[in-house]
């Protein structure tokens, strides 16, 4: 008899705008496999946590979109300006050193580290936690579950991380070894002291393009 899946929301956010599907230990699936997965279905944003669950999270609005945009292309410029690392728009997977399959909306990784991955690696979900990493909550978003998901990436490696609450005009800093910081209502943000060349204009984040 095959056991059904379950269709439940993730505990760490259940008003959030994602929802989870417990496949193990019915049906596992490797790093590779879970890429096809969702290859197969493209239309779905999918991620997967260190337990296992398979999180499917809705579109954005518009507004979100834009901002999200609008970070893409400020990060997208330093990136290049600096040389030492490559940006990454949101549908880029990373295999976090603890097994989770995440998708930060911005994320920057060192060009060195990316150097070691083999051809097959750079055209799969990278296997590397980023450098530095953005999320942008959305009006459904759950803070708890964001501030998780910063907490993961800076226990996985990074060095940086931003929640980026638009709706609160903050912005809470993740480093490592160190507290959450909060900023509230600042014009712009610095990498300081990881990455002290980075200087991000807040403006357009807290007011939308239309």
């Amino acid at each position: 008899m095959t056991t059904p899946m379950v269709l439940s929301p993730p505990t760490v956010a259940p008003q959030a705008a994602q929802w989870a599907v417990q496949f193990a230990p019915a049906v596992t699936l490797s790093a590779g496999e879970f890429f096809l997965f969702c290859q197969q279905n493209p239309t779905l944003h999918i991620e997967r946590n260190a337990s296992g669950e398979v999180v499917f999270m809705s579109p954005t609005g518009g507004e979100t979109g834009s901002r999200n945009a609008e970070l893409i292309f400020q990060v997208q410029g330093w990136s290049k300006k600096d040389g030492t690392g490559v940006a990454f728009d949101s549908s880029t997977g990373f295999v976090l050193p603890n097994g989770a399959i995440r998708s930060p909306d911005v994320a920057w990784v060192r060009r060195e580290r990316l150097a070691e991955l083999t051809a097959v690696d750079k055209q799969r979900f990278l296997p590397l936690c980023p450098d530095f990493v953005i999320e942008l909550q959305s009006p459904t978003d759950s803070a708890t579950y964001l501030a998780a998901k910063l907490a993961e990436y800076i226990e996985n490696g990074a060095q940086l991380g931003w929640l980026i609450n638009p709706q609160t005009q903050s912005v809470t800093i993740y480093r490592p070894d160190q507290e959450p910081e909060t900023l509230s209502n600042a014009s712009q943000i610095s990498g300081e002291p990881a990455f002290p060349s980075l200087t991000i204009d807040l403006t357009p984040i807290w007011q939308p393009a239309f």
